[in-house]
């Protein structure tokens, strides 16, 4: 329900799941005259549905220049239409960097953020310099050690204390996430890194990648990664990964599966 003007308005909720190249926008969240994802969202809904006919909450948000595979929000809206025709109409409205890859219908008590249950996030890492995934992966030139990256990884997953990888904007946040797993595959000249967690502090995704990009080079050990997790260090921050090769792949609602099988954003050929 939503009160305007002292009626209460039936609305109904959708659930989509959205794509998105984030290179162009400022994040998610909505900001006042900056390019966001969310803000063109808001004006495909006001296009499409009308200025004052909606409301819109995503499953979290993600940072300046990070994409999403399958970004998860929940609209509120005064419509019949049926889920497939609300996303073309949204669909018509957007711009060619952001795509609804699905639109459902749910009940009302459905939250995209509250009701997720885990975060699957990919970092992309090129091992080679290519002209096309500058936007989309991390050119490294150092060869890295797969295996030491795959075993340091496994060191993150349970539940840590991430306050050397992570900054709170609320001294009265908890810095404990659980991590359900960190994999490291390499396919062809990419190299991918999956986190998947409970939830996420602000960067602990690039900080977390960029210490194992750095134990790849053999520049840090498990040592080091323990040190980390004990301590409150300020080295993590310096080995943060840009935002270009971050991909937001998967929201988890409801049984978390036995296993995490990853969509690989792109695969670059040797």
């Amino acid at each position: 329900k939503l009160v305007r003007k002292g009626l209460i308005v039936i609305m109904a909720r959708f659930k989509l799941t959205i794509e998105y190249d984030g290179s162009p926008y400022r994040g998610w969240q909505f900001q006042k005259n900056t390019p966001t994802v969310m803000g063109v969202l808001m004006n495909s809904c006001k296009s499409a549905l009308g200025p004052d006919d909606f409301e819109l909450y995503g499953a979290g948000r993600t940072d300046a220049g990070v994409h999403a595979l399958a970004q998860v929000a929940h609209l509120d809206v005064q419509t019949r239409l049926a889920p497939e025709i609300l996303c073309l109409r949204l669909n018509d409205a957007l711009p060619a960097t952001v795509n609804i890859r699905a639109a459902e219908a749910v009940e009302a008590n459905f939250h995209a953020r509250y009701n997720a249950v885990a975060r699957s996030y990919v970092y992309h890492v090129s091992a080679r310099r290519t002209a096309f995934a500058k936007k989309y992966a991390y050119w490294i030139k150092d060869s890295l050690n797969i295996r030491a990256m795959e075993r340091a990884g496994h060191l993150f997953e349970g539940m840590h204390d991430f306050k050397s990888f992570g900054v709170v904007q609320d001294e009265k946040q908890s810095t404990r996430v659980q991590v359900y797993l960190v994999a490291v595959q390499k396919e062809g000249a990419s190299i991918f890194i999956q986190i998947v967690g409970s939830h996420f502090l602000w960067k602990m995704v690039r900080r977390v990648a960029g210490v194992l990009i750095a134990c790849g080079r053999g520049k840090m050990d498990a040592k080091d990664i323990r040190r980390f997790l004990k301590l409150n260090d300020p080295e993590p921050a310096r080995h943060t990964a840009p935002p270009a090769g971050l991909f937001l792949e998967r929201v988890y609602y409801g049984q978390l599966p036995t296993d995490f099988r990853p969509v690989w954003p792109m695969v670059i050929p040797e």
